[in-house]
């Protein structure tokens, strides 16, 4: 497993918007756009947050590419969900995303084609994310 790190200087929001547009272009979706504002999902909840808290967990997806990798292999799905964290710290807009190494995924799904295919998916979402940035 490996970090993905970045930086921006555009306000949480504005790189939220932006990166749905990006995504749009390459084939991707976010999700779940009525719920990634974790400040607000928590307050549905009625749970109270910080002040200022901004987190944002951004699901993106290729549906498409999705449904014929799980047609292929339902197993697949366990690894399949991709968030992108985007937050507020220091005065800049914080990015990461989990991303795990084709000999990982190798080693927790047995299935010859899926490693290189999810290397794929994360190359194409780190591009999306620096397209955004």
């Amino acid at each position: 497993m490996q970090v993905y790190r970045s930086k921006t200087t555009k306000p949480v929001t504005t790189f939220v918007e932006d990166l749905a547009r990006m995504a749009q272009t390459a084939g991707f979706l976010i999700h779940n756009e009525d719920k990634m504002a974790m400040a607000h999902t928590f307050g549905r909840h009625g749970v109270d947050v910080a002040a200022g808290f901004d987190l944002h967990m951004v699901q993106i997806c290729n549906p498409k590419k999705a449904a014929q990798s799980l047609s292929k292999n339902p197993e697949r799905a366990i690894l399949i969900p991709k968030f992108i964290m985007v937050f507020s710290q220091q005065g800049e807009t914080q990015i990461r995303l989990l991303t795990y190494s084709q000999e990982t995924v190798g080693q927790l799904i047995d299935d010859a084609a899926f490693p290189a295919s999810l290397a794929e998916s994360f190359t194409q979402i780190i591009d999306i994310i620096e397209s955004a940035r």
